[in-house]
């Protein structure tokens, strides 16, 4: 543990409106705990932060003392970078602000904010933005690696609707970025993660959603799952922007909808969301019934906010989860026999594969536009490994691995970086592609040191 005199620590204190917690301090060990159950580390010091001044100071502190950074938003990331061992955790999750100005459709965000209580203040108004389908995910972490869900098909990935954010650097200043301020760091945040610095407000573009939308889920044997995704792929074709689908390979969980019998039997699920107003849904929706024999479905209106609620109980913090991901331009016939063979025997079974459909107006969007840069890509699959015992690390990760080698010749090759694990800091090239050696840049910029490191890296040049 690194050793911090206690009066620059009492001085810290002194300087801050947060929590100071260190090793010992009640709290202290709930601060630490993150999403991800495989990760488990012992900062030297959190800053649980109350505003941007306590960001500052954090910052200034662990320049001055030499201490690795780490930043916690919602705490949901794979890799666990929110956590980091001897060095200075900068929690943010206090900074829970939602601020909604419904004549301009703005929203003005803290970094701590999860979906949730993003989505609770902007249904408020029926407005929204893209973010993704967890609601304990936190809005930065996701913003800042791109973001997508039920809404980009229609409205662009999450940092698409991005306008501005405040950003405190490795020099401890608070920078406005923008279009017109400091364009070449709001490039950068937009999908480069937290390389950069510290973002203490988020300014949203928002759109008009819900309150009510029109979705749910249609379950399918997967005995039928090779013609069913098929169907699927060719489906994809001519669905309006409104409705985004998504495909779920698993087993069955104990859904209220679905007989007793069929719980626990393998199945292809196709999540469905429509927000082209709740008359129009029935009808958008007949093609996702007509994918094949469903062993049930859950299909109607409910509220955009509890939609994005709808996965929380399979996405429960605590347990262990191991990620492989790949992105997808089609879904080719091997690529489905690949995935339809891997889910027959899942090692745990809460462990799934999923193809989140992106598409739409996120691939409008020239490359060279943000730092994240697969705007090519239709889908993201993600091979999610999630168990509870410890003693089963070893088996469900070389399940996770051996699909992610086996479907590796359908990929583009890139990977979206919020899921890449802690030990894969070997494709950060592949994260950014032809964007890397400008983010280098920006990084060599604004943190020549790497005094923010403990991510999915970008080295400034010097280093």
């Amino acid at each position: 543990m690194n050793k911090l005199s206690s009066s620059t620590l009492e001085t810290l204190r002194a300087s801050s409106r947060g929590q100071i917690l260190t090793a010992g301090d009640a709290g202290y060990d709930d601060a630490r705990k993150i999403w991800n159950a495989t990760v488990d580390r012992r900062p030297a010091v959190i800053a649980r932060c109350a505003g941007p001044a306590d960001v500052r100071r954090a910052v200034d502190y662990a320049r001055e003392n030499q201490l690795v950074i780490s930043v916690r938003g919602g705490g949901h990331n794979i890799a666990g970078t929110a956590v980091c061992d001897d060095g200075m955790m900068i929690d943010l999750s206090p900074m829970k602000s939602v601020r909604i100005d419904p004549a301009r459709a703005r929203a003005f965000v803290e970094p701590g904010a999860t979906l949730s209580d993003f989505d609770h203040e902007a249904q408020a108004f029926g407005l929204a933005v893209p973010l993704g389908i967890n609601s304990t995910t936190g809005v930065a972490g996701l913003t800042l690696g791109g973001g997508f869900g039920w809404l980009t098909r229609r409205f662009g990935m999450t940092i698409d609707n991005l306008v501005s954010a405040d950003v405190v650097t490795a020099d401890g200043q608070l920078l406005h970025a923008s279009d017109s301020e400091n364009p070449d760091l709001f490039w950068a945040l937009r999908g480069g993660g937290g390389n950069f610095g510290v973002v203490t407000m988020f300014e949203f573009q928002l759109h008009p959603v819900g309150p009510e939308v029109y979705g749910g889920l249609v379950v399918v044997p997967l005995e039928q799952g090779r013609e069913a995704l098929a169907r699927y792929r060719d489906a994809l074709r001519t669905m309006p922007p409104e409705l985004t689908v998504w495909a779920v390979l698993r087993q069955a969980p104990p859904l209220p909808f679905l007989p007793d019998t069929v719980h626990g039997k393998p199945i292809v699920a196709f999540a469905s969301c429509y927000t082209g107003g709740v008359d129009k849904g029935p009808d958008a929706l007949q093609v996702v019934r007509g994918l094949g024999e469903p062993y049930g479905e859950h299909l109607g209106p409910m509220p955009y906010a509890a939609w994005q609620k709808a996965f929380d109980p399979l996405l429960t913090p605590g347990a262990r989860n191991y990620w492989k991901s790949h992105n997808i331009g089609e879904l080719e016939d091997g690529l489905i026999d690949a995935v339809v063979s891997a889910v027959q025997n899942v090692p745990s079974p809460q462990c799934e594969i999923f193809f989140g459909h992106i598409a739409g107006a996120a691939m409008q969007v020239p490359v060279s536009a943000t730092a994240y840069p697969h705007r090519s890509a239709q889908f993201a699959m993600n091979v999610h490994g999630r168990w509870d015992d410890p003693k089963d690390d070893e088996r469900c990760i070389a399940w996770a691995r051996d699909i992610f080698k086996a479907t590796e010749p359908w990929s583009q090759g890139g990977v979206y970086v919020n899921f890449l694990t802690q030990d894969e800091t070997a494709r950060v090239g592949a994260a950014y592609g032809e964007n890397f050696d400008r983010l280098v840049q920006v990084k060599s910029r604004y943190d020549p040191h790497n005094l923010f490191r403990h991510n999915q890296n970008i080295k400034p040049a010097a280093i």
